[in-house]
């Protein structure tokens, strides 16, 4: 037994875990390596073997790609969950369910800390952190990026492949690809390197998993989404074809965006932590999810119900969990509020997806009552008065009247 004890660590099997498990090796701690299966296009085995042989006492992959998917993607699917307006979250929304899981795997082995490999100007180290107290308020954690007698060591991506040379760790050259990553079934992110010059063109090859736009197919894609009080629940694509499975959904919706060029964004955020920082993302099928639901929302959902949600329940949902506030009081009222919003969402919604771009074809719903053709028509009276609308707007216009004779009592103009 290690004289320090037993820590597990968040074992990704790139190079920055790797020279931190084998750093912790030296500095006299027994390590479980946890892995998280989150949809991530991984080669675990070859990750498992990786941490063995650095001197990983045990190496343990947790699947979790379902939980993900029912716990936290549908439910920021009802909530229309967007960070900044353009953002969706993809790698907010995965970082619960692994705290969750590298706990638990810390608690079935006697592990007295956790450990990580995020950086010390990140969003990610709040988010687990944050998480792991929650989870287990006794808890160590080891964060090696915020000890000076690790990052004084380890300056720079030189000093991490000297150290790795030298305990015969073998690594990846990505010179050639001077970026960072983070996958999971949702998206994948870019960022660091070339592109912390928020002016520098991504290059055509840094994108994984989606195809270029201008080299996606020539005719356009259709499918439907249904859904079920707000959650995608059947997906029905290729002449009628369909999964009803929700990680077969989730999984399908992305293969149909990612040979059509959907759910590509380029941005510059602003960190939890202070920093602004620029990100690429990938987010095939959530785009089109997403999507698919705010649209269906336009037919069924009542509209101060939708105005409350939107002020509320979507920015306030949004920002616990870009900042990592998901295992919290406040994030736990406000997730109880996003049923009660959606038990009228039901419906499909007609799509196709052309060259980057998700159109909608139309939009149905069997137990929907608010929207009634005859009503809207321009082309019959049916059961709206129309004179009605003049009583409406002079109610409406009181104050305003007295507001522009006020301004025009003051001098002033618009």
């Amino acid at each position: 037994m290690s004289s320090k004890g037993k820590v597990c660590l968040a074992y990704s099997g790139g190079l920055d875990t790797s020279v931190i498990l084998a750093w912790l090796l030296e500095q006299g701690y027994e390590v479980i390596a946890f892995m998280a299966d989150i949809g991530q296009e991984e080669d675990f085995e070859a990750a498992r073997a990786k941490a063995l042989k650095i001197g990983a006492s045990k190496y343990v992959l947790v699947d979790v790609r379902r939980e993900f998917v029912e716990e936290l993607c549908f439910p920021a699917i009802q909530a229309n969950a967007i960070y900044e307006n353009v953002y969706l979250l993809g790698t907010s929304l995965a970082r619960p369910v692994i705290a969750r899981a590298q706990i638990k795997v810390a608690q079935q082995e006697g592990c007295f800390a956790v450990t990580h490999g995020c950086t010390g100007k990140g969003n990610d180290q709040v988010r687990f952190e944050l998480s792991f107290y929650a989870l287990q308020p006794d808890i160590k954690c080891i964060t090696p990026w915020r000890l000076p007698e690790f990052f004084n060591r380890f300056a720079g991506r030189s000093a991490l492949l000297a150290y790795a040379a030298e305990k015969g760790i073998p690594v990846q050259q990505t010179a050639a690809k001077p970026w960072s990553t983070d996958e999971n079934l949702a998206h994948i992110s870019f960022e660091a390197g070339i592109l912390e010059d928020p002016d520098t063109t991504p290059p055509k090859d840094m994108w994984k998993l989606t195809v270029d736009p201008l080299d996606a197919p020539d005719k356009p894609e259709t499918f439907t989404v249904v859904f079920e009080k707000g959650i995608p629940v059947k997906l029905i694509y290729e002449d009628g074809k369909e999964v009803t499975d929700p990680v077969d959904v989730f999984l399908t919706a992305n293969a149909i965006a990612r040979r059509n060029g959907v759910g590509r964004i380029d941005i510059v955020e602003n960190r939890f932590i202070g920093l602004k920082s620029r990100g690429c993302y990938e987010t095939p099928g959530l785009t089109l999810l997403r999507s698919a639901h705010v649209d269906l929302e336009g037919l069924v959902l009542d509209r101060e119900v939708r105005a409350i949600r939107d002020q509320f329940v979507t920015t306030t949902f949004s920002r616990q969990l870009y900042n990592g506030m998901y295992f919290t009081p406040e994030c736990e009222y406000v997730r109880s509020m996003i049923p009660p919003s959606q038990k009228n969402v039901n419906g499909q919604v007609r799509c196709s997806v052309y060259k980057g771009n998700l159109i909608i074809l139309g939009r149905s719903s069997a137990t929907e009552k608010l929207y009634d053709a005859n009503e809207s028509s321009m082309d019959e009276i049916g059961d709206f008065e129309p004179t009605d609308a003049s009583g409406f707007i002079a109610v409406q216009a009181i104050r305003l009247k007295k507001y522009g004779r006020a301004k025009h009592e003051n001098g002033e103009a618009y």
